[in-house]
């Protein structure tokens, strides 16, 4: 599985979209907006069978005995005749922001022909114009095997742009042992015998959904004044030093070792976890929990983006999504692998197809909400409101 996962998901400082258009026209360089007719650039697809592809570390399958090769990239390129060229540099979203961006805001190509990045991430590159339409006609396995519950976040409505890689919940785990009791509720977090043994996570895109939640929120259309009522809550348990830290990937380590006993997770962690600890539990609130995903996207001027489109299409295909799905545990985005899981001879694997953390089921579906992204007007004020409570 990814390397407990989710530093990836790191907060989005800085200006945000609207914000760096600004600075950028105020300084005389030309606005960082790039309308959709002017992304494009000549496609080398036909003559150039070859992809280049940007990923996160450990986050795709690999061969057991060599963990060089990487078995679904290996069967696009036998099938198509497309060379991947594969790299694993993306390492923190805005450290690959800071890293493109100066191309992209001179009109110029990045050298990367298909990028995964967490989706508030992606929303930034949409918002700036950053990232091609896709064609669907193209696309028939992502035009029919794309999870409904996925298929149209507010930054990319109709998922014009963007394709979920892998998707992942936010959810609370515990020491159900060490505790002696269930948790149930964001609310539980709070309870006295929990004081000074809660981790929250540090950044404001990967925690605030969650404590909306706590608070009967509905994050789908969340507001300013239920931002503020959610910071007023966890300010108020950071004071009684009823929160003992805010923590990036490292709250695994914190349950693990029994330091702290509830915390907000990720749910691909917590198979891994629990599979190494049947005493930790992971729970979707009763209040709900986010639903969240790491999308694809085809920067502009890509000098491959057919051979980029056929890749994500490649992913889609139920049995290849089954593959990635059994080797890095996250909610697939390809509900149909699940039945292909389900065949499988090997007894681990069929089980996976029965997981509700990698394919969830109707009742837990219910709980879930994919929340709306913070808005680049928003951010400087909600980081800086935030930033002072974490002590960042």
């Amino acid at each position: 599985m990814p390397e407990l996962a989710f530093s990836r998901r790191v907060m989005l400082s800085g200006i945000g979209a609207a914000g760096l258009s600004a600075a950028l026209a105020g300084c005389g360089v030309p606005a960082a907006y790039v309308p959709e007719e002017r992304r494009g650039g000549p496609d080398r697809s036909d003559r150039d069978r070859s992809v280049s592809f940007s990923n996160w570390p450990l986050y795709i399958d690999t061969d057991d005995e060599d963990e060089e090769r990487r078995p679904t990239l290996e069967a696009f390129s036998e099938r198509t005749g497309i060379e991947v060229a594969y790299t694993e540099e993306i390492n923190d979203n805005d450290e690959f922001f800071g890293k493109v961006s100066p191309a992209l805001m001179n009109r110029q190509e990045t050298g990367h022909d298909l990028v995964v990045v967490s989706d508030w991430m992606a929303a930034r590159f949409v918002h700036l114009g950053w990232a091609q339409r896709m064609d669907r006609s193209a696309q028939p396995n992502v035009a029919g095997n794309l999870d409904p519950q996925l298929r149209s976040p507010a930054f990319d409505e109709g998922r014009l742009h963007t394709v979920p890689w892998q998707s992942g919940i936010t959810g609370i785990a515990y020491n159900r042992r060490a505790l002696g009791r269930e948790i149930k509720s964001v609310r539980d977090l709070w309870a006295p015998d929990l004081a000074g043994r809660v981790t929250l996570f540090s950044g404001l895109d990967e925690s605030f959904a969650l404590l909306m939640q706590g608070e009967g929120v509905d994050v789908t259309r969340w507001t300013e004044s239920d931002f503020h009522r959610m910071c007023d809550r966890v300010e108020a348990m950071v004071r009684k030093r009823h929160v003992r830290r805010f923590t990036g990937n490292d709250y695994t380590s914190d349950l693990s070792r029994g330091d702290v006993l509830a915390c907000q997770a990720y749910s691909g962690d917590a198979i891994q976890l629990r599979a190494d600890n049947p005493d930790i539990e992971f729970v979707v609130p009763e209040e709900g929990g986010e639903l969240w995903a790491e999308s694809l996207l085809v920067p502009n001027l890509v000098r491959h983006k057919a051979n980029a489109e056929a890749l994500i299409d490649h992913y889609y295909d139920p049995e290849v999504a089954a593959e990635l799905a059994a080797s890095v545990n996250y909610v697939c985005p390809v509900p149909a692998a699940r039945e292909v899981l389900a065949g499988s001879d090997d007894r681990e694997t069929a089980e996976l197809a029965e997981n509700p953390l990698v394919f969830p089921d109707d009742e837990m579906r219910g709980r879930l909400a994919v929340a709306r992204d913070i808005t680049s007007v928003e951010r400087r004020a909600f980081a800086r409101r935030w930033n002072g409570i974490v002590g960042l």
